[in-house]
């Protein structure tokens, strides 16, 4: 079994991301103790970068950060890198960005989740980096209980559902998260 130390502090994140990782021999686990980097990096894969950095000057082994948002093309790809300081809570983040755009149309909803993994070693080196991507469309309303963040108002056409009304194997299969951590998971298996 490998063990990496996971840079974050989020346990939906944990839990996702071993819910995605149940088939390979790869143990995920926290940072222990005090672990609140400053996130500011310009893109995803920078804010991961020093997640990752200061993860592993913590932790003194392989850590695993990510940093991912939701990217909505009317709003210049807004939220972005600040999808998670949008709002104070889940509910109002959800609640500003129908609001941003309560007048556009279905069709020019377009937006992406995005996610920048980066697997960084003991001494901090960055040895893998991946992205991982999904496309969908900005819903009018909140729908389903399942996920977190911005799921419920993420509509994916091909299922006709949000991501929160989709099942989790469903989810753990299609998610910009699942698209950055399984080819990272088969890097890890066979390098580390």
């Amino acid at each position: 079994m490998k063990r990496i130390i996971l840079a974050t502090s989020n346990p939906h994140k944990l839990e996702e991301i071993n819910s995605i990782n149940k088939s390979s021999d790869i143990i995920f686990d926290v940072v222990k103790g005090d672990f609140t980097p400053e996130e500011t990096g310009k893109t995803f894969t920078e804010n991961a970068i020093i997640k990752a950095q200061e993860a592993s000057r913590i932790m003194k082994t392989y850590c695993l950060a990510d940093d991912s948002g939701l990217c909505v093309d009317i709003l210049n790809g807004r939220p972005g890198i600040y999808s998670a300081r949008y709002a104070p809570t889940q509910k109002e983040k959800i609640e500003k960005l129908l609001n941003e755009i309560k007048q556009v149309p279905n069709e020019k909803r377009q937006a992406h989740f995005t996610c920048a993994m980066v697997l960084v070693n003991a001494q901090g080196d960055i040895i893998r980096t991946q992205e991982g991507r999904v496309d969908g469309y900005i819903a009018n309303e909140a729908r389903g209980t399942n996920g977190f963040g911005f799921d419920p108002v993420f509509y994916l056409p091909k299922y006709d559902k949000t991501v929160a009304q989709l099942p989790e194997e469903i989810k753990n299969t299609i998610s910009h998260r699942a698209n950055a951590l399984i080819p990272m998971i088969k890097w890890i298996e066979n390098n580390i």
